[in-house]
């Protein structure tokens, strides 16, 4: 995807946990969305989830956080391991799992961890993958909510 890009329509036959099906006209409206890719083997999607964690609790009514699961393999499908996993890293908010790769192929993502955030018009604002970056991501998120951040 490309900045300025509207974010992707969101197939219907996904697999939900932590919520309702989403569309993606639920994400638009009120508040910006931060959609990251992760995998259940991927150590550096492990290693910085506890960064999109503070960003749901600090930003809680500000920010849309929704999980996308993208299998790296076919052990990697597994329902149970991926629950088991979402738990143990405190993945409470909405999750997604694209073992059809739906999500993936509509937002052309080839990374995990991979993070889009979007206005609140839905238009691709930041991206990057990678497991370093939070500071640039939390300066992309609070220049998006309006908040004044120091250098």
């Amino acid at each position: 995807m490309r900045l300025r890009e509207q974010m992707p329509e969101w197939d219907g036959k996904l697999i939900w946990m932590n919520s309702h099906p989403l569309k993606r006209e639920d994400l638009l409206g009120d508040n910006p969305t931060l959609i990251h890719f992760w995998s259940e083997s991927c150590s550096l999607c492990k290693e910085a989830m506890p960064n999109i964690n503070a960003f749901r609790k600090e930003y809680k009514d500000r920010l849309n956080v929704i999980a996308v699961h993208m299998p790296r393999s076919e052990n990697d499908r597994d329902l149970k391991k991926i629950k088991k996993t979402a738990d143990a890293y405190d993945i409470t908010h909405p999750l997604v799992i694209d073992n059809d790769y739906k999500l993936t192929d509509a937002f052309a993502n080839k990374y995990v961890p991979a993070y889009y955030v979007f206005d609140h018009e839905g238009k691709l604002r930041h991206f990057q993958a990678g497991g370093r970056g939070m500071t640039m991501l939390r300066k992309r998120i609070a220049r998006i909510l309006g908040i004044r951040t120091h250098a």
